[in-house]
């Protein structure tokens, strides 16, 4: 009997698991056929990518920002490094997406403010964030979205602290001439293929830290 009973809350787990995913999916394809530029892909990000791209998150360390929140997957991700929710802010300014995160994450803030000036509604300072994690499709962005986006990124950054994003192309999604200009570096920090497209995360950073 009590062999039976774990294993019912084990299909009861991986059922609930499913829907979610099935969830995101049709949430996500939904939003890419109103906005196919804002959305970028038809299917949400893979754990995998997921795991990717919070990598290098410290639980015990500064506050967390993440940009573009979709249907959750790297705000779950971020959730399961031990990172407390009062220390994660989620930026999404698709009202729909929005309103799903606040349902799934409802102790987490979420900002329905452009990325570029993200700083005008976050609670914390400048400086007192440890990572930006992006899902932000940069690549269908212009040369001034990119370095505004940035700029407004690492003026949020503590010193040591990184922009995380990823891309469908082996290639950083910022042109070396904005890189320059903002005095920023960019190393890759992994690839999956369990992804759909496979993606390329790649870390920016101040130069000299």
């Amino acid at each position: 009997m009590q062999h039976r009973s774990k294993r019912s809350r084990a299909i009861a787990l991986q059922n609930s698991a499913l829907r979610t995913r099935a969830t995101e999916y049709l949430d996500f394809l939904a939003a890419w056929v109103q906005k196919p530029r804002q959305t970028a892909s038809v299917v949400p990000s893979s754990r995998y990518l997921a795991r990717l791209m919070v990598a290098q998150i410290d639980p015990a360390g500064g506050r967390v920002l993440e940009l573009g929140g979709g249907t959750g997957v790297f705000t779950r991700a971020i959730l399961e490094t031990g990172l407390p929710a009062a220390k994660l802010e989620v930026v999404e300014i698709n009202p729909a997406f929005a309103r799903g995160l606040r349902r799934h994450f409802p102790t987490v803030s979420v900002l329905e403010t452009p990325a570029q000036i993200v700083s005008t509604a976050t609670a914390g300072e400048p400086g007192a964030y440890q990572t930006v994690v992006s899902g932000l499709p940069l690549l269908a962005m212009d040369r001034h979205m990119h370095a505004d986006i940035l700029s407004e990124a690492f003026r949020m950054l503590m010193p040591g602290g990184s922009f995380v994003q990823f891309t469908y192309s082996m290639r950083p999604p910022v042109n070396r001439d904005i890189l320059d200009a903002l005095g920023l570096d960019v190393v890759r920090a992994g690839h999956t293929v369990r992804n759909f497209p496979p993606a390329t995360v790649f870390r920016f950073f101040r130069r000299g830290e």
